[in-house]
Order: structure tokens, then C-alpha cells, then sequence
């Protein structure tokens, strides 16, 4: 058996029988959207051929907060969503299940 075969293995043997606390579970579940977010905010923003400080600038924000949300390093507030759904011109669609999330930016047409 490799290496990477014997860790796999090892690691499965570990956990059998572990179960994951409701906080470690919520965490998870936060970050999944967090990283589901700054995905959508870089795809769009990569759409358009924006930089960061571009998108800022549209947004009334500052580039270092931009690069925060796409690094999933902040919680987005209401309002900055609005903001960044305008600054990006697009409509943003967040669906919430027990197990995934799916965060979307759908572009306005063009005027």
C-alpha cells in the first residue's frame, strides 16, 4: 500500500464514530458561505474586467475592503451587499439550504 492509500486509511480509522459538534457544524457552514461569496464577488468582478480598486471605487469602498470580502475575511452587512450588487452591476441571488450554499451575481443588461 503507498503512502497517500495508508494515510487515507489511517485517517478513516480515526474518525469512524466521530461526530461533529453543532458549533464546529454552524462554523463550517459560515465559512462554506463566506467562500461562496468572495467566489461570486472575484467571478463577477473578473466578468467585467474590473480591478479591486475599480470595484471599490464604484462602491464607495476601499480596495483593502474589497480584497477582504474576496478573501472570505469579512461578513458583509446589507448594505455592503447592495453596494457591491450596484458597483458590479448585476442582481445578487443567495439560495440557502440544510447543505449548500449558492451565491450568484446576475448581470444587468447593458443600457
Amino acid at each position: 500500500m503507498n503512502h497517500a492509500r495508508w494515510k487515507l486509511a489511517r485517517e478513516k480509522k480515526l474518525t469512524e464514530g466521530y461526530v461533529e459538534s453543532p458549533d464546529a457544524v454552524a462554523e463550517r457552514a459560515e465559512i462554506r458561505l463566506a467562500m461562496a461569496f468572495a467566489k461570486a464577488v472575484y467571478d463577477r468582478r473578473q466578468e467585467l474586467g474590473l480591478s479591486q480598486a475599480e470595484v471599490a471605487e464604484r462602491a464607495g469602498l476601499t480596495q483593502a475592503k474589497i480584497s477582504r470580502v474576496e478573501g472570505a475575511d469579512a461578513v458583509p452587512t446589507l448594505p455592503l451587499l447592495r453596494r457591491l450588487a450596484r458597483a458590479l452591476n448585476a442582481s445578487l441571488n443567495i439560495a440557502l439550504d440544510e447543505d449548500r450554499e449558492e451565491v450568484k451575481f446576475i448581470g444587468h443588461p447593458a443600457a
